[in-house]
């Protein structure tokens, strides 16, 4: 058997190494490293894959979420409003560009932000909300929007654990997710669904003049070169990787498909334990599963791990701090925060290995070392 990983991208890679290879060399023989056309190719090839009119690629997926927030002409003391139960970087760039972070609650089953914790939060100094589609299901956008709407707001998706998920409008309108708000942004960090082979983000709108803007900021504000008109930043997908997401976007829902396959694995063969619940899809959303991760309910979570690291089953925390309880919002330890569910999940969840080439020896070997804890 194969060692088993949390996230297996070399064996991913040894799948397309021909493909892959042959687009670095034509990169190499051009010697456009830097916005050359596989990075053209690339912005449209994933417009149209999302269904979005302007795609920006940029280096990073936290530089995403800094572009799309330094694109709206936000002022400081600003509130934007994110849930706390989310990866640093989406309220990271807040605090980075003097900007307020409100933290809100998740639902118990999606993961994702809130609705009622969200209606509560907003005040005359909200200016955004931020909703994650963490773990690869979709936050409950057409509400979120709805809200957005009525008072006024704006809306960023942070897609960055979501890429390829589906979401369906309760008219039956499916569109994917980080293509609904005002602006979506995505990381193409190489353990995510679809990773490059280094670092990599993109953003994405329907609106012509917030691209214009996004694609000055992320050049250094330039309209013209040399030319800046705002205040902006470096942040540039180089060619070699916008080659190897060419090849890779080709192959999304394939990958995601697999994901997919292995997590119907581990719920079937958790479904009789009354000490695990194992993630499962609200309606309006499928899910991708950029993690599996389950919730341990009267267990030992640090003896839990320990047993499966004993068997060489490596298995995460994602995330054991949120964000309100983080050292850099000291200044907002002074707020009574009432997040119960988010304070839950920090102390129950665990999730296991799941990526595109895991195989059923490896899988059973998982499921037969976690049914093993429970004897």
């Amino acid at each position: 058997m194969r060692k088993i990983q949390m996230v297996d991208t070399k064996n991913q890679y040894l799948a397309i190494k021909k493909e892959v290879d042959g687009a670095i060399q034509e990169v190499l023989d051009s010697a456009a490293y830097i916005n050359g056309k596989a990075v053209k190719d690339f912005a449209q090839n994933l417009s149209t894959y999302l269904g979005v009119g302007h795609v920006i690629p940029c280096a990073n997926g936290t530089d995403a979420l800094q572009i799309a927030m330094m694109a709206l002409d936000l002022q400081p003391g600003d509130e934007i409003i994110t849930p706390s139960f989310t990866y640093i970087a989406t309220t990271e760039v807040v605090a980075l560009l003097g900007l307020k972070p409100v933290f809100i609650d998740v639902d118990p089953i999606s993961f994702c932000m809130d609705i009622e914790s969200l209606k509560k939060a907003i005040t005359p100094k909200t200016k955004v909300i931020v909703p994650v589609h963490l773990y690869g299901h979709a936050a409950p956008m057409e509400e979120i929007m709805e809200i957005a709407k009525a008072n006024n707001l704006l809306v960023i998706e942070d897609n960055a654990q979501a890429i390829g998920c589906d979401y369906t409008f309760s008219n039956g309108v499916t569109k994917k997710t980080g293509t609904i708000g005002h602006i979506g942004a995505t990381s193409f960090y190489p353990s995510k669904n679809l990773g490059a082979f280094g670092d990599g983000g993109a953003l994405c709108t329907n609106d012509k003049a917030l691209s214009d803007k996004m694609t000055m900021i992320a050049n250094h504000g330039q309209s013209a070169r040399y030319y800046h008109d705002v205040v902006g930043c470096n942040s540039r997908l180089d060619s070699i990787q916008a080659a190897i997401l060419n090849i890779k976007l080709k192959k999304l829902d394939s990958y995601n498909a697999a994901r997919q396959s292995v997590a119907k694995y581990y719920s079937d063969s958790f479904a009789s334990f009354k000490e695990i619940i194992t993630p499962s899809s609200l309606q309006y959303s499928s899910h991708v599963y950029h993690q599996y991760t389950i919730q341990l309910i009267g267990v030992n979570r640090d003896r839990f791990i320990e047993h499966l690291a004993s068997k060489e089953i490596p298995c995460m925390i994602y995330y054991p701090v949120p964000g309100h309880l983080q050292k850099m919002f000291i200044e907002q330890k002074n707020i009574n925060w009432n997040l119960p569910i988010t304070d839950k999940l920090t102390s129950c969840v665990c999730s296991l290995p799941v990526h595109t080439e895991m195989d059923e020896e490896q899988l059973a070997y998982i499921v037969k070392g976690v049914k093993s804890f429970f004897k």
